[in-house]
């Protein structure tokens, strides 16, 4: 469940989610509803970056069709997802798809891969 925040808390025009105080870090992504395996939470938008540019809210994705690797620096309310290595939504390139059904008010993970394997 959201704890209290010290912090802004964004507000964006996704129905499906809040951000909110994360007990994993900082602000985290939490459902709103119901959301259902399978259902697309959320897209991940925002600039594209190069690897010099990368900071904290860059998703990097790889393109198998064009085979290439681009990051984009999130300006959506899915830049708040935090880690976890059981998680409970992945990317599917930037679609933020849910993995299992998730309830009101739980909050949205994604394993960030090896580099953070050694993180909850």
């Amino acid at each position: 469940m959201p704890t209290q925040a010290t912090e802004t808390i964004p507000k964006f025009d996704n129905d499906n989610v809040v951000v909110a105080a994360s007990t994993i870090h900082g602000l985290g992504l939490f459902a709103a509803r119901r959301i259902k395996k399978g259902e697309v939470i959320g897209l991940y938008q925002g600039p594209e970056v190069t690897v010099e540019e990368d900071g904290d809210h860059v998703l990097w994705i790889y393109d198998e069709d064009e085979d290439r690797e681009y990051g984009i620096n999130g300006q959506t309310e899915t830049r708040f997802v935090n880690h976890s290595r059981s998680p409970n939504a992945n990317f599917e390139g930037e679609e933020l798809t849910a993995l299992t059904t998730i309830r009101p008010g739980e909050e949205i993970t994604h394993d960030y891969g090896e580099a953070w394997s050694d993180l909850g």
